[in-house]
């Protein structure tokens, strides 16, 4: 698959002799059924930023070594079957899914947590404090769901892609795709200084305004976009089976053009 050049900077075409360093990440594909069909939910990041500074993205960040205490209370597929889908040790895996959940909450209010292994928060409102606390990395996430009593629920995640920023890149990130859906009754409302807006908006709709103009998004968003939306719904989402495989994408130079080009 080939997406426009003009998503990539030209300056930074030529490989360097010494890529840098991916870090772990994670990347949460928050979807709902909306009116005209399947939504997902979009965060337009601060222009400026160190790293896709104003591209449209899904809630996600970086992996935090607290994210792997064993001391939170989890339900759902045991972190050796997360470990089996990313091709990582147990340890990792944990981290992985726990950071998913941090990011989501902290980037969009969504919580995927409840007082035992079948239920969710349908309010999240009343941990507007703990919030920020993980966003200042006050408090980690066992710590806030132990004190608020409440259980991981790892159910509610599924597995969807691995996604590693180009060797040209000079900052770059490893970053696992997770999907969910919106919890009953919970509301996503973006309210995170990394962003300057966010939004639902059909998969359509959202590829749309970055083939007009008025988004942009890095190939990982735009096929993710495309992928799920040719699901159609929610369910389907989330039934789908997926074989998690490394993407790295490759910057080739077309004349005047760069494009990005993978499998």
């Amino acid at each position: 698959m080939t997406l426009p050049g003009n998503l990539v900077p030209a300056s930074r075409v030529s490989q360097p002799d010494q890529p840098a360093v991916a870090r772990d990440a994670v990347t949460v594909v928050l979807l709902r059924d909306g009116a005209e069909g399947l939504e997902a939910f979009l965060l337009r990041r601060v222009k400026g930023m160190a790293f896709a500074g104003g591209m449209t993205v899904f809630p996600g960040g970086g992996v935090d070594q607290r994210d792997a205490d064993t001391s939170v209370a989890w339900t759902g597929p045991p972190p050796r079957w997360w470990a089996e889908i990313f091709d990582v040790d147990e340890g990792t895996a944990r981290a992985f899914v726990c950071a998913a959940v941090r990011e989501m909450f902290e980037e969009s209010g969504v919580l995927l947590a409840g007082p035992d292994a079948t239920s969710v928060v349908a309010d999240t409102s009343a941990f507007a404090k703990a919030r920020q606390q993980l966003v200042d990395r006050e408090i980690s996430l066992a710590q806030f769901l132990a004190a608020e009593s409440l259980v991981l629920r790892t159910d509610l995640l599924r597995p969807w892609a691995n996604w590693v920023t180009p060797y040209e890149e000079p900052r770059r990130y490893d970053t696992r795709f997770f999907v969910a859906a919106l919890p009953s009754g919970q509301k996503a409302d973006g309210e995170t200084t990394e962003a300057s807006d966010a939004a639902w908006q059909t998969p359509a709709e959202a590829i749309e305004d970055a083939q007009e103009g008025r988004r942009m998004l890095m190939p990982p968003t735009w096929r993710t976009l495309d992928e799920v939306g040719a699901l159609g719904s929610v369910e389907k989402v989330m039934a789908e089976e997926r074989s998690v495989e490394k993407i790295i994408p490759k910057l080739i130079r077309d004349g005047d053009v760069i494009r990005v080009v993978f499998q």
